[in-house]
């Protein structure tokens, strides 16, 4: 699937480092800023398809330090703290205020650990509204069920199969650029209700030292949900029923905010490729609603 050339594209200028921004939709419509998941990664893997966000709103995407094209000094220490750093010096240097955040895995615990930093630093903005899509693990205990469930489905018979399927085609040696998608298929096909679905999605590569570095910043026990109390602004945790990541982790995180919650049956953690038509309906709905009337 093509991806299209952003509207404006270019690199943050008050940040500590330089981090890759690139905008569509519309000028001038309410602004939202979409969180790519990671960390390490880098928002291209959630195009072509949440650029239906585009349609209505002017969407802004970066990609966080150390994944993509922003890139970070060689051996520095990356951190939550960093991303929420940066994530307050995005929002102030494009005047995004107050800030409508659409996270995605990752991306949703980056949003909610800015909200807490909220409480902490006064000259930080309560957000106008947090869209919340298979929001990462909020607790250790969550996070330790998330990473047994996906190596039991990665070894399980279906997966087990193609990857036999793959070895005996042959194709390592005949087509490697072929052979690299399905290598790249089958890594992140524990992620779907379907396996088959790994197809359409956008491929992208993780900086492994950034997601070593930013998860071991949590703490040996870290619990996002202990923290969590309503959040005054309006929130919606979408979660797919199939995804590794626990279910409860997010039916806890909502209830401790009072937030609405959507869950997606047939749906693993990548709704915008399994169940882009209910997913879409539900962010529709809900960011609709903060819309200026």
């Amino acid at each position: 699937m093509a991806i299209p050339a952003p509207r404006e594209s270019g690199f943050t200028t008050t940040t500590e480092e330089p981090l890759y921004w690139a905008a569509y939709g519309p000028q001038g419509a309410r602004r939202l800023l979409v969180l790519h998941g990671g960390p390490g990664a880098h928002h291209d893997y959630l195009l072509p398809q949440m650029l239906h966000l585009a349609r209505r709103y002017d969407v802004l995407f970066y990609d966080q330090r150390g994944g993509g094209r922003s890139r970070a000094a060689a051996g520095a220490d990356i951190s939550a703290a960093t991303h929420v750093a940066d994530l307050a010096a995005i929002i102030a240097e494009f005047s995004i205020d107050p800030v409508s955040i659409v996270g995605y895995s990752w991306g949703g615990m980056l949003a909610l650990l800015y909200l807490l930093e909220t409480r902490r630093d006064a000259s930080l903005r309560l957000p106008a509204s947090l869209a919340l899509i298979d929001p990462a693990p909020l607790a250790r205990d969550y996070r330790r069920l998330f990473e047994k469930e996906f190596a039991t489905r990665q070894d399980g018979p279906r997966i087990r199969a193609i990857r036999d399927e793959l070895e005996a085609s042959g194709i390592r040696e005949t087509d490697p650029a072929a052979y690299r998608a399905r290598t790249f298929e089958l890594a992140v096909a524990p992620y779907f209700a379907d396996p088959g679905n790994a197809v359409n999605l956008t491929p992208f590569r993780v900086t492994g030292r950034v997601m070593q570095s930013v998860w071991s910043s949590l703490g040996a026990e870290y619990n996002l949900i202990s923290e969590l109390q309503p959040a005054h602004c309006p929130t919606l945790f979408v979660h797919g029923r199939d995804d590794p990541i626990p279910l409860e982790s997010s039916i806890e995180g909502a209830e401790a905010m009072s937030a609405e919650l959507v869950l997606l049956d047939d749906c693993g953690h990548v709704p915008y490729v399994e169940q882009p038509g209910r997913l879409f309906a539900a962010l529709d709905k809900f960011l609709a609603a903060q819309d200026p009337q």
